[in-house]
Formats: structure tokens, C-alpha cells, sequence
């Protein structure tokens, strides 16, 4: 699968392990590495497990943004950057056409401080 980013910043702690735990911690650095080489591999999302402990799936409150678990309550957000982007025939969106991403944050999805801020604004 191909892989951007949506910041430098973000690209950067991603793409070196270094760098990854430096701003991650050992456990955090090391589970975000892991989870980029699953996501690499795969052809598609379809082929990320929905299962822990990857555990790829929809966010409820965010349309069309992808999580995958990190460590703790941590989650690697992404959304599909194909063009167009592949939905189902009941509008959700086609997992075994997603051949590329965006990855666009790592936060905890559960915090409700950050989930209030994001829905004002």
C-alpha cells in the first residue's frame, strides 16, 4: 500500500525508528514502526485485520478516518487518498480497494478533552 503523510512532522517520526521513539517512547516507537511495515505490505486495506491486535477499523464519530492500534489507547489515524475514493454500493467505503493513505495523526481517540475540541472546531 502507498503511504503519505500529512505533515512533514508526522512523515519524519514515521519513516525513522529513531525519530519514533524519540517522540513516542521505546513501546510506542516500536509499536508504530511495526504497524507501518503491516500497513506497507498489505495491498489494500481490506488486508489489515479488523481483529487485535492491528485491529483497522472506521472511526464512528469521524467518516471516512481509519484507526489502527498503537500502544495504551494511542491510535494511528489515516483516510484513503485514492481518487476517486472506492465506496459500496450501501456507501461505505470499499476495504479491498483502498491501495493508498494518509496518514494524518496519532492520538488517543478515547481522550474526550481532544474529541470535544476537534467537534467545535
Amino acid at each position: 500500500m502507498d503511504i503519505y503523510f500529512k505533515t512533514r512532522k508526522l512523515q519524519k517520526i514515521c519513516n525513522s525508528a529513531k525519530e519514533s521513539i524519540k517522540v513516542r517512547g521505546k513501546q510506542g516507537g516500536i509499536k508504530l514502526q511495526q504497524r507501518l511495515v503491516e500497513l506497507r505490505a498489505a495491498i489494500a486495506l481490506v488486508d489489515i485485520s479488523h481483529l487485535p491486535p492491528p485491529k483497522c477499523h472506521e472511526l464512528i464519530n469521524r467518516q471516512g478516518v481509519f484507526s489502527v492500534n498503537l500502544e495504551s489507547q494511542n491510535r494511528l489515524l489515516f483516510i484513503s487518498t485514492n481518487d476517486p475514493i472506492p465506496f459500496k454500493s450501501d456507501g461505505g467505503i470499499d476495504l479491498t480497494a483502498v491501495t493508498e493513505i494518509e496518514i494524518i495523526e496519532i492520538e488517543d481517540t478515547h481522550d474526550k478533552k481532544k474529541s470535544a475540541k476537534r467537534q467545535k472546531g
